[in-house]
Protein backbone atom coordinates (compact mmCIF):
# COMPACT_ATOMS: atom_id res chain seq x y z
CA UNK A 1 0.00 0.00 0.00
CA UNK A 2 0.71 3.75 -0.79
CA UNK A 3 0.31 5.02 2.42
CA UNK A 4 -0.93 8.81 3.24
CA UNK A 5 1.89 11.63 4.03
CA UNK A 6 -0.78 12.90 7.05
CA UNK A 7 1.03 15.07 9.43
CA UNK A 8 1.09 12.91 11.92
CA UNK A 9 2.01 9.61 9.69
CA UNK A 10 4.63 11.64 8.32
CA UNK A 11 6.11 12.04 11.19
CA UNK A 12 7.24 8.58 10.66
CA UNK A 13 4.68 6.76 12.33
CA UNK A 14 5.38 3.83 9.62
CA UNK A 15 4.57 1.36 11.65
CA UNK A 16 0.57 2.50 11.49
CA UNK A 17 0.02 1.74 8.11
CA UNK A 18 -2.62 -0.50 6.97
CA UNK A 19 -4.08 -2.02 3.85
CA UNK A 20 -3.04 -4.49 1.17
CA UNK A 21 0.38 -3.96 -0.19
CA UNK A 22 0.89 -1.72 -3.25
CA UNK A 23 -1.98 0.24 -2.87
CA UNK A 24 -1.64 3.99 -1.21
CA UNK A 25 -3.47 6.32 0.15
CA UNK A 26 -2.81 10.00 -0.04
CA UNK A 27 -1.11 10.68 -3.17
CA UNK A 28 -2.38 10.79 -6.88
CA UNK A 29 -0.02 10.89 -10.32
CA UNK A 30 -2.48 13.25 -11.54
CA UNK A 31 -0.65 16.66 -12.64
CA UNK A 32 -0.77 19.65 -10.61
CA UNK A 33 -2.31 22.54 -11.44
CA UNK A 34 -0.27 25.51 -13.39
CA UNK A 35 -0.29 27.88 -10.48
CA UNK A 36 2.61 25.62 -8.62
CA UNK A 37 5.44 26.62 -6.53
CA UNK A 38 7.39 24.84 -8.58
CA UNK A 39 6.40 27.42 -11.40
CA UNK A 40 7.69 30.19 -8.90
CA UNK A 41 11.61 30.52 -9.26
CA UNK A 42 13.24 30.75 -5.86
CA UNK A 43 14.51 34.45 -4.73
CA UNK A 44 17.98 34.13 -3.20
CA UNK A 45 17.41 37.79 -1.14
CA UNK A 46 17.25 37.05 2.35
CA UNK A 47 16.10 39.85 4.60
CA UNK A 48 17.47 40.75 7.92
CA UNK A 49 17.50 39.13 10.72
CA UNK A 50 15.94 41.21 13.94
CA UNK A 51 17.03 39.39 17.22
CA UNK A 52 13.87 39.07 19.37
CA UNK A 53 12.69 37.83 22.50
CA UNK A 54 9.34 37.51 21.92
CA UNK A 55 7.99 36.38 18.03
CA UNK A 56 5.21 35.45 15.98
CA UNK A 57 6.43 32.66 14.25
CA UNK A 58 6.37 31.18 10.55
CA UNK A 59 3.01 29.33 11.68
CA UNK A 60 1.44 32.26 14.09
CA UNK A 61 2.22 30.44 17.17
CA UNK A 62 3.52 33.26 19.87
CA UNK A 63 7.00 32.75 21.45
CA UNK A 64 8.55 34.75 24.21
CA UNK A 65 11.46 34.39 25.94
CA UNK A 66 13.23 36.05 29.17
CA UNK A 67 16.81 35.66 27.89
CA UNK A 68 18.46 33.83 24.79
CA UNK A 69 17.99 30.32 25.39
CA UNK A 70 21.19 28.57 26.55
CA UNK A 71 19.80 25.06 27.08
CA UNK A 72 17.85 23.99 24.38
CA UNK A 73 15.91 20.54 24.07
CA UNK A 74 14.99 18.94 20.61
CA UNK A 75 12.27 16.84 20.00
CA UNK A 76 12.41 16.56 16.08
CA UNK A 77 14.94 16.75 13.95
CA UNK A 78 14.35 19.79 12.49
CA UNK A 79 15.57 21.04 15.85
CA UNK A 80 18.80 19.60 15.53
CA UNK A 81 19.09 20.97 12.11
CA UNK A 82 18.41 24.95 12.56
CA UNK A 83 20.64 24.20 15.97
CA UNK A 84 23.57 23.15 14.14
CA UNK A 85 23.00 25.56 11.24
CA UNK A 86 23.02 28.24 13.77
CA UNK A 87 26.74 26.91 15.98
CA UNK A 88 24.49 25.41 18.20
CA UNK A 89 24.74 21.89 20.24
CA UNK A 90 21.26 20.95 21.51
CA UNK A 91 21.48 19.85 25.30
CA UNK A 92 19.51 16.82 24.59
CA UNK A 93 17.69 15.41 21.84
CA UNK A 94 15.67 11.92 20.67
CA UNK A 95 17.25 12.43 17.17
CA UNK A 96 19.67 10.57 15.09
CA UNK A 97 20.18 13.27 12.72
CA UNK A 98 23.10 14.65 14.75
CA UNK A 99 25.25 11.45 14.03
CA UNK A 100 25.03 12.26 10.33
CA UNK A 101 28.49 13.38 9.05
CA UNK A 102 27.35 16.31 7.83
CA UNK A 103 25.94 17.42 11.16
CA UNK A 104 27.97 16.60 14.24
CA UNK A 105 29.21 13.08 12.94
CA UNK A 106 28.90 9.71 15.03
CA UNK A 107 31.35 10.91 17.49
CA UNK A 108 30.61 14.09 18.91
CA UNK A 109 26.80 13.33 18.48
CA UNK A 110 27.31 10.57 21.14
CA UNK A 111 28.32 13.43 23.79
CA UNK A 112 24.61 15.33 23.32
CA UNK A 113 22.23 13.21 25.92
CA UNK A 114 19.27 11.09 24.37
CA UNK A 115 15.81 11.61 25.67
CA UNK A 116 14.36 8.20 26.58
CA UNK A 117 10.69 7.23 25.66
CA UNK A 118 11.31 7.89 21.66
CA UNK A 119 9.57 10.28 19.16
CA UNK A 120 6.52 9.40 19.85
CA UNK A 121 6.34 9.48 23.70
CA UNK A 122 9.51 11.31 25.22
CA UNK A 123 9.64 11.64 28.95
CA UNK A 124 8.34 14.31 30.48
CA UNK A 125 11.17 14.14 33.24
CA UNK A 126 13.77 13.50 31.50
CA UNK A 127 13.48 16.30 29.01
CA UNK A 128 13.36 18.72 32.56
CA UNK A 129 16.07 17.08 34.02
CA UNK A 130 18.11 18.94 31.71
CA UNK A 131 16.81 22.37 32.99
CA UNK A 132 15.95 23.62 29.39
CA UNK A 133 15.12 27.32 28.98
CA UNK A 134 13.28 25.94 25.44
CA UNK A 135 11.59 22.63 24.19
CA UNK A 136 11.27 22.30 20.51
CA UNK A 137 8.93 19.56 19.18
CA UNK A 138 6.69 19.19 16.54
CA UNK A 139 3.58 20.25 17.15
CA UNK A 140 0.60 17.52 15.89
CA UNK A 141 3.01 14.78 17.92
CA UNK A 142 4.34 16.45 21.08
CA UNK A 143 1.58 18.85 21.82
CA UNK A 144 0.63 16.59 24.04
CA UNK A 145 3.46 17.62 26.20
CA UNK A 146 2.73 21.10 26.20
CA UNK A 147 0.53 21.08 30.02
CA UNK A 148 3.12 18.98 31.54
CA UNK A 149 6.07 21.31 30.31
CA UNK A 150 4.13 24.82 30.56
CA UNK A 151 5.10 25.85 34.06
CA UNK A 152 8.90 24.93 34.39
CA UNK A 153 9.91 25.83 30.73
CA UNK A 154 8.90 27.25 27.01
CA UNK A 155 7.58 24.87 24.96
CA UNK A 156 7.77 25.96 21.02
CA UNK A 157 5.50 23.51 18.98
CA UNK A 158 6.62 23.71 15.20
CA UNK A 159 4.66 22.15 12.52
CA UNK A 160 6.72 22.43 9.05
CA UNK A 161 5.01 21.01 5.52
CA UNK A 162 7.30 22.96 3.03
CA UNK A 163 10.37 23.72 2.47
CA UNK A 164 9.60 27.61 3.00
CA UNK A 165 8.47 26.97 6.60
CA UNK A 166 11.67 25.33 7.43
CA UNK A 167 13.10 28.54 6.38
CA UNK A 168 10.62 30.51 8.16
CA UNK A 169 11.70 28.40 11.25
CA UNK A 170 15.32 28.86 11.13
CA UNK A 171 14.70 32.51 11.16
CA UNK A 172 12.96 32.47 14.21
CA UNK A 173 15.03 30.33 15.97
CA UNK A 174 18.38 32.68 14.56
CA UNK A 175 16.11 35.90 15.85
CA UNK A 176 15.75 34.11 19.55
CA UNK A 177 18.89 32.76 20.10
CA UNK A 178 21.02 35.70 19.14
CA UNK A 179 22.42 33.81 15.83
CA UNK A 180 21.06 36.51 12.89
CA UNK A 181 24.25 36.40 10.95
CA UNK A 182 24.39 32.40 11.45
CA UNK A 183 21.06 32.31 10.36
CA UNK A 184 21.08 34.92 7.45
CA UNK A 185 23.93 33.17 5.77
CA UNK A 186 22.52 29.46 6.14
CA UNK A 187 19.54 30.95 4.27
CA UNK A 188 21.50 32.76 1.39
CA UNK A 189 23.19 29.15 1.47
CA UNK A 190 20.12 26.97 0.92
CA UNK A 191 18.33 29.78 -1.48
CA UNK A 192 21.48 29.94 -3.43
CA UNK A 193 21.63 26.16 -3.94
CA UNK A 194 18.12 25.78 -4.87
CA UNK A 195 18.10 28.20 -7.30
CA UNK A 196 21.36 26.72 -8.86
CA UNK A 197 19.59 23.24 -9.27
CA UNK A 198 16.12 25.15 -10.46
CA UNK A 199 18.13 25.94 -13.39
CA UNK A 200 19.01 22.70 -14.71
CA UNK A 201 15.42 21.20 -13.91
CA UNK A 202 15.42 17.48 -15.50
CA UNK A 203 12.87 16.31 -17.49
CA UNK A 204 13.25 13.02 -16.09
CA UNK A 205 9.97 11.89 -14.03
CA UNK A 206 10.83 11.27 -10.07
CA UNK A 207 8.96 9.97 -7.25
CA UNK A 208 9.86 9.43 -3.39
CA UNK A 209 8.44 6.56 -1.68
CA UNK A 210 9.38 5.83 2.06
CA UNK A 211 8.37 3.23 4.49
CA UNK A 212 9.55 -0.57 6.52
CA UNK A 213 8.05 -3.27 4.29
CA UNK A 214 5.60 -3.83 1.61
CA UNK A 215 3.52 -0.96 2.53
CA UNK A 216 5.07 1.75 1.64
CA UNK A 217 3.77 5.51 1.45
CA UNK A 218 4.41 8.59 -1.53
CA UNK A 219 5.94 11.57 -0.33
CA UNK A 220 3.59 14.70 -1.80
CA UNK A 221 4.95 18.04 -1.67
CA UNK A 222 1.85 19.71 -0.24
CA UNK A 223 2.85 17.76 2.84
CA UNK A 224 6.09 16.56 2.62
CA UNK A 225 9.01 19.55 3.24
CA UNK A 226 11.55 17.49 1.14
CA UNK A 227 9.19 16.65 -1.50
CA UNK A 228 7.91 20.45 -1.72
CA UNK A 229 11.83 20.70 -3.55
CA UNK A 230 11.01 18.08 -6.04
CA UNK A 231 8.91 19.55 -8.29
CA UNK A 232 12.03 22.11 -8.59
CA UNK A 233 13.83 19.50 -9.75
CA UNK A 234 12.10 17.05 -12.28
CA UNK A 235 8.67 16.18 -13.33
CA UNK A 236 6.52 15.11 -9.77
CA UNK A 237 3.44 14.26 -10.71
CA UNK A 238 2.38 13.24 -7.04
CA UNK A 239 -0.47 14.97 -5.76
CA UNK A 240 -2.23 14.39 -2.11
CA UNK A 241 -5.75 13.05 -2.22
CA UNK A 242 -5.62 13.33 1.66
CA UNK A 243 -6.28 10.61 4.15
CA UNK A 244 -8.57 9.12 2.74
CA UNK A 245 -7.65 9.30 -1.01
CA UNK A 246 -6.17 5.94 -2.12
CA UNK A 247 -4.36 5.05 -5.96
CA UNK A 248 -2.78 1.58 -7.43
CA UNK A 249 0.26 0.74 -8.31
CA UNK A 250 -0.75 0.59 -11.88
CA UNK A 251 -1.17 4.67 -11.70
CA UNK A 252 2.45 4.76 -10.72
CA UNK A 253 3.53 2.47 -13.40
CA UNK A 254 1.49 4.58 -15.84
CA UNK A 255 3.32 7.98 -14.95
CA UNK A 256 6.84 6.20 -16.38
CA UNK A 257 8.86 6.93 -13.01
CA UNK A 258 12.85 7.41 -14.27
CA UNK A 259 14.46 7.68 -10.89
CA UNK A 260 12.76 7.21 -7.77
CA UNK A 261 14.11 7.93 -4.70
CA UNK A 262 13.72 5.70 -1.09
CA UNK A 263 13.27 6.08 2.39
CA UNK A 264 13.97 3.18 4.50
CA UNK A 265 12.46 3.47 7.97
CA UNK A 266 12.97 1.09 10.14
CA UNK A 267 11.68 0.77 14.18
CA UNK A 268 14.32 -1.14 16.50
CA UNK A 269 16.68 -3.55 14.61
CA UNK A 270 17.05 -2.67 11.20
CA UNK A 271 15.85 -5.42 8.81
CA UNK A 272 16.71 -4.73 5.24
CA UNK A 273 16.24 -1.82 2.82
CA UNK A 274 12.52 -1.15 1.81
CA UNK A 275 13.54 -1.55 -1.96
CA UNK A 276 15.27 -4.74 -1.37
CA UNK A 277 11.78 -6.19 0.08
CA UNK A 278 9.28 -5.01 -2.62
CA UNK A 279 11.73 -6.65 -5.30
CA UNK A 280 9.85 -9.66 -4.32
CA UNK A 281 6.88 -8.03 -6.26
CA UNK A 282 7.00 -8.61 -9.97
CA UNK A 283 4.81 -5.48 -10.61
CA UNK A 284 7.24 -3.21 -8.75
CA UNK A 285 9.97 -4.64 -11.68
CA UNK A 286 7.82 -3.01 -14.34
CA UNK A 287 9.12 0.55 -13.28
CA UNK A 288 11.30 1.90 -15.70
CA UNK A 289 13.39 3.28 -12.80
CA UNK A 290 14.04 -0.27 -11.38
CA UNK A 291 14.25 -2.02 -14.79
CA UNK A 292 17.18 0.73 -15.49
CA UNK A 293 19.02 0.64 -12.15
CA UNK A 294 17.66 3.93 -10.69
CA UNK A 295 16.26 3.31 -7.56
CA UNK A 296 18.04 5.23 -4.81
CA UNK A 297 18.33 4.19 -1.32
CA UNK A 298 18.32 7.63 0.56
CA UNK A 299 19.24 8.38 4.37
CA UNK A 300 15.92 8.88 5.75
CA UNK A 301 16.91 10.71 8.59
CA UNK A 302 18.26 13.63 6.13
CA UNK A 303 15.51 13.12 3.36
CA UNK A 304 12.45 12.53 6.06
CA UNK A 305 13.22 13.79 9.63
CA UNK A 306 15.96 16.81 8.87
CA UNK A 307 13.42 19.55 6.88
CA UNK A 308 16.18 22.21 7.60
CA UNK A 309 18.08 23.85 5.60
CA UNK A 310 21.20 21.77 6.11
CA UNK A 311 19.22 18.71 5.46
CA UNK A 312 17.39 19.87 1.92
CA UNK A 313 20.65 21.02 1.29
CA UNK A 314 22.16 17.30 1.02
CA UNK A 315 18.58 16.13 -0.28
CA UNK A 316 19.32 18.98 -3.43
CA UNK A 317 22.80 17.58 -4.04
CA UNK A 318 21.94 14.07 -3.92
CA UNK A 319 18.31 14.50 -6.09
CA UNK A 320 20.41 16.61 -8.69
CA UNK A 321 23.01 14.43 -8.95
CA UNK A 322 20.78 11.59 -9.69
CA UNK A 323 18.06 13.33 -12.25
CA UNK A 324 20.97 14.22 -14.11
Amino acid sequence: MLRSPSRFVRSWITAAIVGSALVGCGASAEPAGEETTAAKKTDVTVEPIKAAQELTDTNGVNVSLEKEPERIVCLFALCDDILTELGIVPTATNSALLAHSDFLGKEKAKEVDVIPGGFIAPEVEAILSHKPDLVIGLEDTHGKLAPALKDATTFWPMQPETWEDSVGYLRDVAALTGRTAEGEKAEKTFRTKLAEAEKNKSDKTALIIYGSDENFGVATPETDVGASLLPKLADYPWKSRGVEGSYSLEEILAADVDVLFVETMSFGEADGKLSEKLAKNPLWGKIPAVKNGDVHEVDSEVWAKGRGTRSLGILLDEATAALR
